[in-house]
């Protein structure tokens, strides 16, 4: 019987146990993740208004829930307290890392860690309830919000900011953040990009979601759209790119209503300094840019300061080390070959890699099947060789020993049962739980 350890719950994480026990009826699939809950950014990375793509947790649901497939949460791995990736690999046949990419990339300009200026990444954990999250006080005294970037994080951080409370009741999100954001008077929203519209990162289901909100008008600069060579001519775009440059053609010939919120999208502008007024941020000083005739864009020594109170980065995920595996800090991934983890450009037998942390923090929830279709081939083909490994019978037991406390499918149960009462005690729907306390103890629950 093959026995393999996937660390992390995400969608790569379930796609590769997924992939496992339906290509091989022998084997048997831990699924370890530090949190004790499952899913990983499809639970703690997914806009709460966006409950379609939310549902997506059912379908990962039931792989955990598959009778060879065993989810074990609250088991940390490398690092200060967590199991080393040598005792791990000790434990099973096989681990494949699944760990994703848990960190933003730095703009590297001045005045960047200002009080104010916060990652995408620390803001979507905050509405997301994160148990790791803080709470900054992100929207607090803020009337003017700077987002910086392009993409679909972008547009969620911006439409979250738009949203009115009403429309937040309905949703997961934390009470605590629900209120902060209900209390807030951000009225002004910037969302800025250092190149062209034919160049954003953003979908078009995604943008046009802006459009929808209530009492918000979007505006949009003919003249910046104009800078980009490719906006005048859409039909040569990619069909992805052409509908944006639609979408955003009709903002900018549209007038402002007077709506009680604008949200500002700006092209051709790159951060060059976060500006402060008595410590903490005032604006963002911003050149203009203008293309070079290779696909990017060159300053031009002009500049512009945009007011905020608020500056949210969203540039990018980056993946981090985990103690114990080789990593390429240029490419934020772990060396790799087919899903194969290799050390010193050697095959480490029985060592795997999926998901952003093999790739890089590229393409949506679904290219995750793909990349961990590969990692399990790879495995599989190399089963014969690692089966006769000895491991330990019990590996629940095994971690146990090491001194792991593992939460298991009951306790994870019990958590949502807590989240529902939570909910139904506050008059809204599923509540989620905002930090490791409360989690913990409502996992505990699943033991008396």
């Amino acid at each position: 019987m093959l026995r393999v350890a996937v660390v992390g719950s995400g969608p790569s994480g379930c796609y590769t146990a997924q992939g496992l026990v339906q290509q091989d009826p022998s084997v048997r699939v831990d699924v370890l993740d530090r949190l004790p809950c499952p899913y990983g950014l499809v639970r703690y990375g997914v806009a709460p208004d966006h409950e379609k793509i939310k549902s997506l947790q059912n379908n990962l649901r039931a792989v955990l829930e598959h009778e060879r497939v065993r989810f074990l949460g609250g088991v940390r791995v490398g690092g200060p307290g967590g199991l080393p990736v040598d005792r791990l690999r000790r434990l099973y046949h096989a681990v494949v890392y699944c760990v994703g990419a848990s960190t933003d990339r730095h703009l590297g300009i001045p005045g960047e860690d200002l009080p104010g200026s916060w990652s995408a990444t620390e803001f979507v954990s905050w509405y997301s309830a994160h148990p790791d999250a803080v709470d900054g006080g992100f929207v607090r005294d803020a009337r003017s919000a700077v987002v910086i970037g392009v993409g679909n994080v972008a547009v969620d951080v911006t439409r979250m900011l738009a949203r009115t409370p009403a429309e937040l009741t309905g949703t997961d999100m934390p009470q605590a953040a629900l209120s902060a954001l209900a209390a807030g008077r951000v009225t002004e929203i910037h969302m800025v990009g250092r190149r062209g519209p034919s160049q954003a990162r953003f979908t078009t289901k995604e943008l046009r979601e802006l459009g929808g909100l209530p009492d918000t008008d979007v505006l949009v600069d003919p003249a910046e759209l104009a800078l980009d060579p490719a906006y005048t001519d859409p039909a040569a775009l990619p069909a992805a790119q052409r509908r944006n440059v639609e979408v955003l053609r009709n903002w900018a010939v549209s007038r402002p209503t007077g709506a009680g919120r604008r949200i500002r999208l700006r092209f051709h502008l790159r951060p060059v300094e976060i500006l402060a007024s008595e410590g903490r941020v005032a604006a963002v000083r911003f050149e203009r840019t203008a293309p070079d005739g290779l696909g990017g864009v060159r300053g031009t020594g002009r500049y512009e300061d945009v007011a905020a109170q608020l500056v949210l980065r969203s540039v990018g995920y980056r993946g981090v080390p985990l103690e114990g595996l080789p990593f390429d800090p240029a490419t934020g991934t772990v060396p790799q070959r087919e899903g194969r983890v290799l050390r010193d450009g050697a095959v480490a037998p029985g060592e795997y890699v999926a998901g952003w942390i093999k790739r890089g923090p590229t393409g949506v929830i679904g290219t995750n099947r793909p990349c961990a279709k590969e990692t399990v081939a790879s495995l599989l083909a190399d089963a014969p060789g690692l089966i006769h490994g000895p491991v330990p019978a019990d590996s629940l037991a095994a971690l146990r020993a090491e001194g792991a406390e593992p939460v298991e499918w009951a306790g994870w149960l019990a958590i949502e049962q807590a989240e529902a009462a939570l909910g139904a005690s506050l008059g809204r729907k599923v509540v989620k739980l905002p930090d490791w306390d409360s989690l913990m103890a409502a996992a505990r629950t699943a033991a008396r």
